[in-house]
């Protein structure tokens, strides 16, 4: 397994432990209004998919102005229950999952049009890398989020990743 593909593995367990955590709180958490980087865990949650999905498809061979806009409509959809989620967060890692397996060469380069940037030729081990490190970012303002909300969160760290087994949710 290389590197890229390890730390996608990381980024969906940590997924995965971070939705189990919020699974086992009283549903009204994933909605309850909090003063933070979000107004809501749903909108986080949905937030890191859709950017998730978006480079997905910049990965895939969408130009990433066309991923942008295929993505769009999906901020406006934030769901009601965690199940949800973790099946929408499922299905999208069985897809990055299947592409991964199927890559010879994650180093190679393909011109990114990044409409916040600007044009660079990007190795694909660079996208999957910023999916994993977005996700990363984004789960810390969720156990920031959690704690304001009186819960506690759960440790996702990938050095606590090393020595799990997959997480059962």
């Amino acid at each position: 397994m290389n590197h890229p593909e390890q730390m996608y593995n990381y980024h969906t367990w940590a997924n995965q432990t971070i939705l189990g955590r919020i699974k086992e709180l009283p549903s009204s958490v994933l909605s309850q209004e909090v003063n933070s980087s979000f107004p809501t865990l749903a909108h986080a949650l949905n937030h890191i998919y859709v950017v998730d999905k978006m480079w997905y498809l910049v990965l895939t061979g969408t130009d990433m102005r066309e991923a942008l806009q295929a993505c769009m409509p999906l901020n406006e959809n934030i769901l009601d229950s965690v199940d949800e989620y973790i099946q929408l967060f499922a299905q999208l890692t069985d897809q990055y999952r299947d592409w991964l397996q199927n890559q010879d060469n994650l180093e190679q380069t393909v011109l990114l049009d990044n409409p916040f940037a600007e044009i660079r030729q990007t190795r694909l081990s660079e996208m999957v890398l910023h999916v994993v490190n977005h996700g990363s970012y984004h789960r810390g303002n969720i156990s920031t989020m959690l704690r304001q909300l009186g819960h506690a969160s759960i440790m996702n760290d990938y050095a606590l990743f090393w020595y799990q087994e997959p997480a059962k949710i």
